[in-house]
């Protein structure tokens, strides 16, 4: 098959849909299917690389931080890409790259299938003053822009239930977004044979963008407790929320066991992972949570604040907890950590040991391969739906059809 995959964010922007996209690339090339990518460039300039496509935008950061718009309607790059005739288009953003994909469906007869990554209404603070306005907003541009696809992919049960709640009910296929795990099992396995640095505590680790809308306050607020002075915590990317929350640290008295890394390369996000001992998030915006993922594929237990995205990844007792309030949070941080509360070391337990093990075996069924074959599954299917509207468009036009139906009347 022939497949375009269109997208507002691209490299070398990092992120969890960035991520999905190319291990769905990977994996279909590996396959023997020819992919190509429709994106964003960073300027107004359009051009070519390889199989990527980069449409010139300008800068829209007041509307969402580091968003840009497509500047220009019509462009070379998209006549060739409707020469080249893709058997199916693979929307992976809303916004104006999605114009292109839907025109580029309609002009070659191609299924248009669109993963709805991210939930916009927890994002309202960006663009609406008002919580319920924005809520509102973001159903009502959800449901003009999905009725023109003809399949939904939903990262998770939470996502489909969340469309069904705006009036969005038909061809939505759940399939969790897949991960390379290789380097994350790599990185584990060199920790067990070479060991870990000296700290004087458990680390907790939270990897991803540094939004408003992660919560990370929360678990600021529960490390500046009496209970929480046990725990270092190392924050591992940046995002607009960044500077905000640095300076509740400074003035919180955190600094000497806050650390903030600003964001690193994709090359070393596995390693990074090492530097933690748990994984924790109070996040409850996500759509699937890649890094949740990631975590427990590093050997990670992970203690997360309870959200549906979680169900059937993050299993209390086996692989970490989900937590609702500040006393599950450390109940379950001490289960992992049994050691008198009066001391600061860290002394990892039999309960421990079993989480990290069954976290590193927990994360299989999210890989690229499983992923990459269910899109692929979704693909033949939806171009099965349009060859058998085709025919029954074609019987019911057929001349034939209408001296029957004449000649019965």
């Amino acid at each position: 098959m022939k497949i375009l995959i269109t997208t507002d964010v691209y490299e070398p922007t990092v992120n969890g849909v960035v991520t999905s996209i190319k291990n769905l690339q990977n994996t279909l090339t590996g396959k023997g299917h020819e992919v190509r990518i429709l994106t964003l460039s960073g300027s107004r300039n359009s051009y070519k690389d390889h199989f990527v496509y980069y449409l010139g935008s300008i800068d829209v950061g007041k509307i969402y931080p580091q968003a840009r718009a497509a500047v220009i309607p019509e462009h070379k790059i998209i006549q060739e890409l409707e020469e080249w005739k893709p058997d199916v288009v693979h929307s992976q953003s809303e916004f104006t790259v999605f114009y292109h994909a839907r025109k580029i469906a309609k002009k070659t007869g191609a299924p248009l299938v669109h993963t709805y990554h991210t939930i916009y209404e927890d994002y309202t603070h960006y663009f609406s003053p008002n919580v319920r306005i924005g809520k509102r907003m973001a159903a009502f541009l959800t449901r003009k822009m999905l009725k023109k696809a003809d399949g939904i992919i939903a990262p998770t049960e939470k996502v489909e239930s969340l469309l069904n709640s705006y009036g969005i009910n038909g061809n939505i296929f759940v399939l969790p977004t897949g991960i390379s795990l290789d380097s994350f099992y790599e990185a584990s396995r060199e920790k067990a044979c070479y060991g870990q640095r000296i700290s004087s505590g458990p680390v907790l680790i939270t990897v991803g963008r540094i939004g408003k809308e992660k919560n990370l306050d929360e678990i600021l607020r529960m490390l500046n407790t009496e209970r929480g002075r046990r725990y270092q915590w190392i924050l591992v990317g940046d995002g607009p929320y960044r500077r905000i929350l640095e300076e509740k640290v400074r003035k919180a008295g955190l600094s000497y066991r806050v650390t903030f890394t600003g964001m690193i390369s994709q090359d070393q996000v596995a390693k990074y992972y090492q530097l933690g001992d748990v994984f924790v998030s109070a996040s409850q915006s996500e759509t699937q949570g890649l890094t949740y993922v990631e975590a427990l594929a590093a050997g990670l237990p992970v203690v997360a604040k309870r959200d549906h995205c979680l169900n059937g990844v993050v299993l209390n007792g086996w692989n970490g907890w989900q937590y609702d309030k500040e006393e599950d949070f450390f109940k379950a941080l001490e289960e992992l950590f049994p050691e008198n509360m009066k001391g600061y070391g860290k002394v990892t337990g039999w309960q421990y040991q079993m989480c990290s093990v069954n976290a590193g075996q927990s994360a299989w069924k999210f890989s690229k391969e499983s992923f990459g074959l269910g899109a692929e599954k979704i693909y033949r299917r939806l171009l099965m739906e349009k060859e058998q509207k085709k025919a029954v468009h074609f019987l019911w036009n057929h001349p034939m059809k209408r001296r029957i139906h004449t000649w019965m009347q």
